[in-house]
């Protein structure tokens, strides 16, 4: 069965940041599909759904981004997974916003969220959807994610997880490659002109 991750902070005061933006696609995916309240416990919220004939859950981990490894471990004390049947959603700094990029697998690149995800899976052979929040000097990175986008950004994050839960959709009903073909494309930066 596949699993859909979506990797945020829980609690009002972090659901408009940029590091929630997992969480905004997760909204999307629940409307979209109809998806029904599952199973809620002190680690996790989930919701099942029919996509393409494939019955599929989606998960939103109720614990601290850097510990999202221990909801996925609750998630699997009582359900199978293979990584590979698992999608996860997160923020990335190191794309510019609008930008999206799938993968079938690969590093964390450093993202807190996706290096707890790894060390509970001890695997980093999961596929992940990452969506571009700007970057921003490291010595500022925290500050960066955990505020709101200005409102010409936060517009343009809202298109692009739209973007995203078509993403995920195409996974589900296409596969990883059909995914990356299709929604792994630069985005065309205006140059002013002199």
């Amino acid at each position: 069965m596949p699993l859909v991750v979506g990797l945020g902070n829980p609690g009002a005061r972090y659901a408009r940041t940029r590091h929630n933006v997992g969480w905004w696609v997760l909204d999307r995916l629940i409307g979209r599909f109809k998806a029904r309240a599952d199973q809620g416990t002190p680690f996790y919220r989930s919701w099942r759904c029919d996509v393409a004939g494939r019955d599929v859950t989606i998960l939103a981990p109720l614990v601290f981004m850097n510990l999202s490894g221990e909801a996925i471990d609750a998630w699997r004390a009582g359900h199978e997974l293979e990584p590979e049947s698992m999608l996860v959603i997160c923020d990335d700094v190191y794309l510019p916003v609008g930008e999206l990029r799938v993968r079938p697998r690969g590093s964390s690149g450093g993202h807190r969220g996706i290096e707890s995800v790894e060390r509970a899976l001890a695997s980093r052979e999961f596929p992940r959807l990452r969506i571009g929040v700007g970057a921003v000097a490291s010595e500022g990175l925290r500050e960066y994610v955990l505020d709101e986008p200005m409102d010409e950004e936060h517009e343009r994050l809202e298109q692009e997880c739209d973007r995203a839960a078509e993403a995920v959709e195409c996974w589900l009903g296409e596969g990883i490659l059909a995914a990356m073909n299709r929604f792994n494309r630069k985005v065309r930066r205006e140059v002013p002109e002199p």
